[in-house]
């Protein structure tokens, strides 16, 4: 077996989790594929596999040879993709994401995507966490925000207000704040890591800027938990309007502070390596994600 096939098969092990599991995915024995891993070890003079009764875990240098052969065998898959004709888009495409996004936009037009792409597969990596965005593969990150990582390339897709809003039955309950001053005697639901979306703008009578920051007894790492516990009525939230667009059209969620609300639009980016060295993969995403967002009002709107 030449050493593709083996990164193959030792890819397949690490990503179903274990040999029974690969070795149904390959149609080959959970024994031919332990000794060939056994044999890939020996040549590599290292340990790729802790083993235990059930499953296998990668090692350190397991995990360093899993990212290389990755990158190895989807450019195998790029040149065979080019040589055949049109560099037509095959392989894993891996997005990271803000989870609401990857919900609330992304999900909507995977039917889309895929059926004008059927050779391509994607995994969806969702985290809030704006530092390695690119780690593990990744071939493009959907980020929210302003960007500090200048030695990646961005564009611009999109932009999205923020809106404090409560639902009618919190209201009902507790009264409707007339100034964010007012904040201070109300239940505000955010996030619970140390993130700016935390600090609420508001826009004074003068046209000042100013921030406010709401608190309450509740937090949640993710909006969609913010989401939840604002439809129950369990207080204000500041929730970004992609992801609450649908609720506050159908009334379950009611914009506070129409005339002081901050109308900023927080610029939403897709984050890539390579400008000028594109996979056929990363190329028709970044252009299916322009042309569903980047041309005429956002789907939000």
């Amino acid at each position: 077996m030449d050493r593709f096939e083996e990164m193959r098969v030792f890819v397949r092990v690490a990503e179903d989790g274990g040999f029974s599991a690969a070795s149904r995915t390959l149609s080959l024995t959970p024994s031919a594929i332990s000794k060939l891993i056994a044999r890939l070890e020996a040549r590599l003079g290292v340990r790729l596999f802790q083993r235990s009764s059930r499953q296998v875990f990668l090692t350190a240098e397991g995990e360093n040879f899993y990212a290389g052969a990755l990158r190895a065998l989807e450019a195998v898959d790029e040149a065979e993709a080019v040589s055949l004709g049109a560099g037509t888009p095959t392989g894993i495409l891996r997005i990271r994401s803000v989870p609401t996004f990857a919900r609330y936009q992304l999900a909507p037009l995977m039917p889309e995507f895929l059926r004008r792409h059927p050779r391509l597969q994607v995994e969806f990596l969702l985290s809030n966490e704006g530092v390695g965005l690119l780690d593990g593969n990744v071939d493009v990150a959907i980020r929210s925000g302003e960007l500090t990582d200048s030695s990646l390339i961005s564009r611009r897709i999109a932009s999205s207000r923020w809106i404090i809003c409560a639902s009618p039955r919190y209201l009902e309950a507790h009264g409707t704040p007339a100034s964010a001053v007012d904040l201070a005697n109300h239940e505000c639901l955010n996030f619970s890591m140390s993130t700016h979306w935390n600090a609420w703008p508001f826009t004074t009578g003068n046209g000042q800027p100013s921030r406010v920051k709401a608190r309450g007894r509740i937090a949640a790492n993710q909006g969609d938990m913010l989401l939840a516990l604002a439809r129950a009525g369990m207080g204000i939230v500041r929730l970004a309007e992609f992801h609450i667009s649908e609720d506050l059209a159908d009334g379950r969620l009611v914009p506070l502070f129409p005339d002081q609300q901050d109308d900023t639009e927080e610029p939403i980016y897709a984050v890539y390596q390579n400008r000028r060295h594109l996979s056929p993969r990363v190329r028709v995403f970044l252009d299916f994600l322009e042309e569903s967002f980047s041309r005429g009002p956002p789907p939000w709107r």
